[in-house]
């Protein structure tokens, strides 16, 4: 499979996180199979279909809508594998990649004690900040925080696995309501988690846009003064930035548009001024 930017084994990482949503997986392979049996059977059986669809077509219209047909089917089952392939990547190899792109915004994590995953999920993110708080030394901890305690039971095996079992911990939790203090993280990082926080409104709903912007203020509110945060988040980043210059958050930064799930995503990362004034934030975009 290849070797990942810092030399590990994607048959390892694949190992230790799985697929999450293999459901979804196996609907887009189910149906990419499905659409290319039917491709090859309008290819064998191309004149026997022209000559049955010559009963409701005029003279020479059949072979045009039996050609159409297929090569309709033909791209369906091109597209509906391209979009397996996208899924399998984003959900591990990509995740991964972001991951460390992620922690490398923070610069000095050996002055990092306290740190928050918010939607931990199977904890690749999680893990890279653990791993990056046990190279540079510190004596940190970082917080994984899901809706699910099954989740995070299996979250702190996959830690032990990454071999930083004793810089993780887990917390089940409501994400629009943290259970955590006013100003308590150094860092706080989140990856494709704050777009799914209100979808039983509705993706587009007013209700599920009013649940983001809550979370985000939760986040913006258990941050210290002078504290990073870091969100790679699908389809809703326009409307983050809106909210954090709302919020008067310094140093806003959007990275370039990067393609997970089949959805566009930017890595949004801001800081809590030690003393909010007033007046717009600037946004910058960061092309690295």
């Amino acid at each position: 499979m290849g070797k990942t930017a810092g030399n590990r084994d994607w048959t390892q990482i694949y190992a230790i996180y799985g697929i999450e949503q293999w459901q979804t997986l196996i609907f887009l392979l189910f149906h990419a199979f499905f659409f290319s049996l039917l491709s090859v059977l309008f290819l064998i059986y191309f004149d026997q279909i022209c000559f049955f669809l010559d009963s409701f077509f005029l003279s020479g219209a059949s072979r045009l809508a039996a050609g159409f047909t297929g090569a309709v089917t033909a791209l369906s089952a091109v597209c509906l594998l391209f979009a397996a392939a996208n899924f399998v990547y984003s959900d591990v190899p990509l995740q991964y990649e972001m991951a460390q792109r992620m922690v490398s915004s923070v610069g000095d994590w050996s002055c990092v004690k306290t740190a928050l995953d918010l939607g931990c999920g199977r904890g690749i993110l999680l893990n890279a900040v653990a791993t990056q708080l046990k190279k540079t030394g510190s004596s940190g901890r970082v917080v994984g925080l899901d809706r699910s305690k099954r989740t995070t039971l299996s979250t702190l095996r996959t830690a032990k696995l990454e071999g930083v079992q004793e810089y993780v911990t887990c917390r089940e939790g409501d994400v629009r309501t943290l259970p955590f203090g006013d100003n308590y993280f150094d860092v706080v990082v989140s990856s494709v988690f704050v777009h799914t926080v209100g979808k039983e409104h509705g993706q587009k709903s007013v209700e599920a846009a009013a649940e983001r912007m809550r979370v985000l203020g939760e986040i913006v509110r258990v941050v210290k003064p002078g504290g990073l945060c870091v969100v790679w988040d699908l389809l809703h980043v326009p409307e983050y930035v809106r909210r954090l210059q709302e919020l008067k958050m310094e140093d806003i930064r959007v990275s370039e548009r990067v393609t997970a799930f089949m959805a566009g995503s930017h890595i949004v990362s801001f800081r809590k001024p030690s003393e909010l004034v007033a007046g717009p934030r600037e946004v910058r975009l960061d092309w690295r």
